[in-house]
């Protein structure tokens, strides 16, 4: 880990010295699209290849939809880029970007281990970023201005979690984690959540080097009382520990957070994942008019349920669009405004409220559970 963070680092130090001067980067951009025409150019940052998940289309839904009309008379146009879930990848793309002065905002990345980096040099360049599915809380505690997040962070979400396991009377629990940005986040909100609800957290770890060793684990958890096992991963390694955990031996509930929130979560885990109940922020069966039209509409264009991906990259663009609208420009510091100041836009995963930080305060987390080899949604 010591190694990564190091290139991490290091790699950001180089696209940063070898940019000119941020503030000279911010009024080339600012001056460049307050006399644009044509195409309104907005990045996309996703591991389209690998992790798309419906991403790429509620994001084609949205500007289908957006430039029927179009916005500020003219059309959206995205610049996709993959960036496979990788720093390295990431932050060559961002530094792509951030050298278009002609690109209006950018909508990205999946993974907070990308995008807490990355987001320092769209900052650097006066690019908005919209921040769909990262939640770790780095990412909107750096000060940084021009970063807006559509999902609810994982303080949020972990404390959500910890009063779940809470109103299920589990008084003893075992974080596993993945060891990065967002499994340490959201291991460490739940655990605090936890503490502050009087429950006790036995142990801790993110890695086991075998099947025999998880024995050995699971072993000790059971001696000493577990009776719950909170799970800050994604997938599809998320998916793979459960099925270990019930070879392990260890039959105790698992619930985890928005990591696992995959319509692949319980066929990857091979029947194992029954039972388990994870975080989310998209509820299809919501009954407000905004998420019944786009499930509607999404279905009938792809043939398919619509999950939280696809939600997050659908309002992802419907809020840029409004707050270009809205701003009446596509000068990055008066939308970056107006993003600011935007309360309760309805989206299709809820209402879209912005705090200080560029965090959306008001938008609902949903709980799922696994019973039958699928989702079925507690609230």
């Amino acid at each position: 880990m010591r190694i990564q963070a190091i290139l991490i680092v290091s790699i950001l130090l180089v696209f940063l010295t070898s940019c000119s001067n941020a503030t000279d980067m911010r009024e080339e951009r600012e001056s460049t699209l307050s006399k644009q025409k044509g195409d309104i150019l907005v990045g996309v940052a996703w591991p389209f290849a690998d992790r798309n998940e419906g991403f790429r289309e509620g994001l084609e839904l949205a500007l289908g939809e957006i430039n029927k009309k179009g916005v500020l008379g003219s059309k959206i146009r995205l610049v996709e880029k993959d960036d496979k879930s990788s720093v390295t990848d990431g932050l060559t793309i961002a530094q792509s970007f951030a050298n278009d002065p002609e690109l209006t905002a950018v909508i990205g990345h999946r993974s907070s281990v990308v995008t807490v980096p990355a987001a320092k040099v769209y900052d650097h360049a006066g690019l908005p970023l919209i921040a769909p599915s990262s939640t770790a809380p780095g990412l909107t505690a750096a000060g940084l201005d021009r970063v807006f997040r559509t999902i609810p962070d994982d303080t949020r979400l972990g404390k959500t979690m910890a009063d779940y396991a809470n109103a299920k009377h589990y008084k003893r629990v075992a974080i596993f984690y993945t060891n990065d940005e967002y499994g340490r986040g959201l291991a460490n909100a739940f655990e605090d959540g936890a503490k502050a609800a009087g429950m006790q957290t036995i142990d801790r770890l993110s890695d086991y080097k075998d099947l025999n060793d998880l024995r050995r684990i699971a072993d000790k958890w059971k001696l000493l009382g577990c009776d719950a096992v909170f799970l800050a991963e994604v997938m599809p390694d998320g998916a793979a520990f459960v099925a270990d955990l019930r070879k392990a031996g260890l039959e105790v509930p698992v619930i985890g957070g928005d990591g696992l929130d995959s319509a692949a979560l319980p066929a990857a885990a091979g029947g194992a994942a029954e039972g388990m109940v994870v975080a989310s922020i998209f509820n299809p069966f919501a009954a407000d008019d905004t998420a019944q039209a786009f499930v509607k509409q999404y279905e009938s264009t792809y043939n398919a349920e619509p999950g939280k991906l696809a939600a997050q990259g659908y309002d992802a663009l419907k809020l840029l669009a409004y707050a270009l609208d809205k701003a009446g420009t596509r000068e990055p510091s008066k939308l970056a405004k107006t993003l600011k100041e935007t309360k309760g836009w309805q989206g299709a995963s809820g209402l879209h409220t912005f705090d200080d930080n560029g965090d959306v305060s008001d938008m609902p987390i949903v709980l799922k559970q696994v019973e039958g080899g699928t989702f079925h949604y507690l609230n």
